[in-house]
């Protein structure tokens, strides 16, 4: 049987939705996070050498990196295009920019928000904390607020008068979205986005993406 090597609270959360979704037996090895890096545990080394979730393991098959497990299921499972656009169909690059832009556009900017809240809230002598809280305001301020205001806007734009991302079904591209607008929600202020916040709360309430969380726990991204 497939197994989700799955760590707490991380992508591997969009990668068994897309698992029930494609109605595919699978085990769930859910981790806990190092009490300290809060990254991955060590043990997940003995799987993989970059140790990082999710991971699936097929038979001798062992694939990293949620665009690529993506894309693995669907050759193996979707064999009718159930969750993909067919590459003759009129949004085809529509679906495939959105495969990519989540993990090369959306998920950088985000996953740098929480390294500088971490730079925060980590113990500093009492003369270097306005030093460093000088260089992340800075940062912030400069690119990293306003970079990500462009792409949540952008995002918004696209979803507007949309029930999902590509055409009238739901289909890998919100699967691989589906983390990012999560995590940028339980940031961002709703009432600023309400296409994204309704998009979001659609994956919640999605039958395959709730046993998805039946099975992980239920996702609470702080």
């Amino acid at each position: 049987m497939l197994t989700l090597f799955a760590l707490k609270q991380s992508r591997a959360y969009r990668i068994a939705w897309l698992l029930e979704l494609l109605g595919v037996a699978y085990q769930a090895e859910t981790l806990e996070r190092d009490p300290n890096s809060k990254l991955a545990p060590e043990s997940l080394r003995r799987i993989h050498p970059l140790g990082k979730s999710p991971l699936i393991q097929d038979g001798e098959q062992i694939i990293a990196e949620s665009g690529a497990i993506c894309e693995y299921l669907l050759a193996k499972f979707d064999a009718h295009d159930s969750y993909q656009i067919a590459s003759d169909h009129a949004d085809y690059w529509a679906y495939r920019q959105w495969l990519h832009y989540a993990e090369g556009s959306l998920m950088p900017l985000l996953v740098m928000t929480l390294i500088f809240r971490k730079i925060d809230a980590t113990p500093k002598p009492f003369f270097a904390k306005p030093i460093a809280q000088k260089l992340t305001d800075g940062v912030r301020q400069s690119f990293l607020s306003p970079q990500i205001k462009l792409h949540l806007d952008y995002v918004e734009q696209q979803l507007n008068g949309k029930t999902w991302l590509v055409g009238d079904k739901i289909t890998a591209a919100d699967v691989m979205m589906s983390f990012p607008l999560q995590a940028a929600s339980s940031r961002a202020p709703i009432a600023d986005y309400p296409n994204i916040a309704a998009y979001v709360a659609r994956i919640a309430a999605e039958p395959h993406y709730q046993q998805a969380e039946n099975k992980l726990g239920k996702l609470t991204i702080l």
